[in-house]
This record gives structure tokens, sequence and C-alpha cells, in this order.
């Protein structure tokens, strides 16, 4: 199951790093401003804040029709973009884009949730967000090929034809674990067996309102508000950062962008590997999430560095360094939905926590968008090294460990 979703991550994050690989491109062809561009970006941060509505479809109508139906939906807008012309029309479809898109985290969180007993969620979560980087880490050569054969364009019209396969493998393969034909007696036992029973599913379904005051909620939330933007920056501006700034051209970008998304992917496997490390040695599962999370936070500084190195390759290894830090961090503070709510709300609150982290990068974007020609980047790579301290800070001090 795991595997299966691994590639509707490689699927999601190819499909919207597309836009940030041919930016370079994109805006010199249709006579786009930098300032544009941060809207075309932010309008899909917008979107994907609207994550807590397809985690409460994908918590009411169940994770194989739900999850199929945003897969097929985003890879036709994905397809859209090959049409589209002037500013405007890449931020509508980049709206609608991510509001089909912020259904991959509260979906992955569900499926670990269901499928995954308390002590393998944490490699699980780290598992499937390998997909993202993965993704991410496509988009260069895919662009780079779609330009050689024809255009830019053929990137999106390839990378939507993808989804839209994947969507039927997964309305032909998936089943929850309850009705799985081949799941084994001794499997869901252990599954079972592994799940915290004050986490079970109650009788009613999720409440918004109600998720919205509990501590927990805003405890893993506004840690991704601060930290989720290093993400952004990668995705959408580094290569308009490396080709702009660095003097890069599409083959350079394409030869080096994917790094700090290699980079990305270690991380996803050390912060479960961190976390699971402290709790051998007797620490509690809240606790060692949070120990994880404010490794990450630390190796995040050297990202404020990236603008001061003369070297462009020195500038890199830090986005790596930046890269792998967000993971570590990112993956363990996502898995964390899965150990503080019920199954039948933590697609839900996963989503509201995502709704928290897009909206850091909307406003990161458009900030940037905005000031990035009258500053320059140094001031934003500086912000994005200390933020995560204050998410960590956040993180201990608004979560509290189950009774």
């Amino acid at each position: 199951m795991i595997a299966l979703f691994v590639g509707a991550m490689v699927l999601n994050y190819l499909a919207r790093s597309v836009l940030g690989v041919a930016a370079p491109m994109i805006l010199a062809e249709q006579a786009i401003s930098n300032q544009q561009y941060g809207w075309i970006t932010g309008a899909f941060q917008i979107g994907v804040m609207f994550q807590p509505l397809a985690g409460y479809l994908l918590d009411g109508v169940g994770l194989r029709l739900g999850f199929a139906l945003c897969v097929a939906l985003w890879s036709l807008l994905t397809m859209a973009h090959g049409f589209a012309t002037g500013w405007i029309s890449f931020a509508a479809l980049r709206g609608l884009l991510g509001l089909a898109e912020g259904s991959a985290q509260p979906a992955g969180q569900k499926l670990v949730a269901e499928w995954f007993p308390a002590r393998e969620r944490g490699v699980a979560g780290g598992i499937y967000n390998i997909g993202a980087s993965f993704g991410a880490i496509l988009a260069p050569p895919l662009v780079a090929w779609a330009v050689m054969t024809q255009s830019w364009r053929l990137a999106f019209f390839a990378a939507g034809a993808m989804g839209l396969a994947w969507s039927a493998l997964w309305l032909l393969w998936y089943r929850g674990p309850a009705s799985h034909p081949r799941l084994g007696a001794a499997e869901r036992r252990l599954i079972d067996e592994g799940q915290e029973a004050r986490l079970s599913a109650s009788g009613t379904r999720a409440s918004i309102p109600a998720l919205l005051r509990r501590r927990d909620l805003w405890g893993i939330a506004l840690p991704r508000l601060l930290a989720d933007p290093v993400w952004g920056m990668l995705s959408f501006w580094m290569p308009l950062y490396l080709a702009r700034v660095r003097g890069f051209d599409l083959g350079q970008i394409a030869l080096f962008a994917w790094l700090p998304f290699l980079a990305a992917d270690l991380g996803c496997l050390f912060g479960p590997a961190v976390a699971a490390f402290l709790q051998r040695r007797g620490i509690a599962l809240i606790d060692a999430r949070r120990w994880a999370f404010t490794l990450g936070a630390t190796m995040m500084t050297g990202m404020a560095f990236v603008g001061m190195v003369a070297s462009p390759y020195a500038a890199i290894a830090l986005l790596c360094l930046g890269g792998f830090a967000h993971q570590t961090l990112s993956v363990t503070v996502i898995t964390m939905a899965s150990d503080l709510f019920r199954r039948n709300e933590v697609a839900t609150a996963a989503g509201l926590a995502g709704l928290a982290g897009n909206l850091g990068v909307l406003i990161f974007s458009l900030t940037l968008g905005g000031l990035v020609d009258q500053v320059g980047y140094g001031p934003f790579f500086l912000l994005l090294g200390v933020l995560d301290l204050f998410g960590a800070a956040l993180l201990w001090t608004l979560v509290r460990k189950p009774a």
C-alpha cells in the first residue's frame, strides 16, 4: 500500500514542480514579472489551503474513491497548463490545481493511520514523503526533455497523463485493511494490536470547530506555518534564483536543481530514524518526534548563508542541507497528526495543519515576489534559516503528551 501511495506523491510533486523548473522560459515567453509570478505561486497555495475540505471528504467518502477523484482532477488540470497564456490563466489553473493536490497529505496520513501500527507510522510517513522529493527530482529532466522535443508545454501534458494512469491503478488495487482480500489474519492482527485504543474511530464524523479548539492541532499547525516556506522556495523560486543570480542555463539547472530534493529524500528517512533511535532509549513517542524536529530546525540554520557564499556550488550545497533539514523536521511534524488524532478525524486534522503550512508558503511567496527586485534573495534565505527554531519552541510548548 505504501509503495502504491509513493507513486501518487511522486506524481503530485512532479505536477506542481514543472512550473518552477520551466519558470525562466515561461516568464520570458509570456512577459510575466516577478510580482505576477508571485501571484501565480500564491494562487496555488490558496488552493492547497483548502486541505481541510479534502481531508473531510476523505474521512467521509473513504480513501479509495475520494483520492482517485482528486488525482484524476489534478492530472487534468496539470494538462490544462499546456494551453495557458498570460499570468492570469496560469494563476487560475494553479489555484484549481492546489485545491485538488491538497488531498495528498491528508490521504497519506489517513493511509498511514489505517495500515500501520504506531511504532511503524514514522517510517511509513517518511517513505511516502520520499515521493514528494522524487517528483521534484524528476521535474528538471522532464522539462529539459520537453523543451528539446517540443516545448515546455509538453512537460505538463506528460505529467498529467501519468497521473490519470495512476488514478485508474488506485481504483483497481486499493482497499482498506478491513476489506483487503490479500491481507492475512496475522498481518491484520499486527495492525490492530499496534493501534492506540485512544485513537480508535468514534461514532461521529470529524468536527472542524472541535479540532480547532485543541492545543495539539495548533501545536503541529503553527510549526508547519513556519517550516513549509522552505519547500516553496525550493520548488518555485530556486530555478529562478539559479538562473538570474547564479547565471545557470537550462542544462545546468537540470544538472543541479534536483540535488536539494535528493538530499530531502534522505531527510525523509533521517527524521523517523532519529525518533525511532530515541524511542529505543526510553524516550516517549511524542518527545522523540519533538527532538527530531528540533534537530532538523538546528540544521536548517545553514540555509541562512545561501545568499552570502560566493561559489554557486557552495550555494547548491547549502540548499541541499536545507532540503535535508526541512524533510527531517517536516516528515516528523506531519506524522504527528496520526499520533494525536482519532482514525476518523486524522485526515481532517492533517488538512488543517496543511492549511497552516500552505498559508506560510503563500505569505512567503507573495512577499518574495513583491520585494525580490528591491532587496534580492539574501534576506529571504536568512529568514528561512531561523523560522524553524521558533517552530520547535511552539512544538514543545503546545503539544501535550498523551496520558
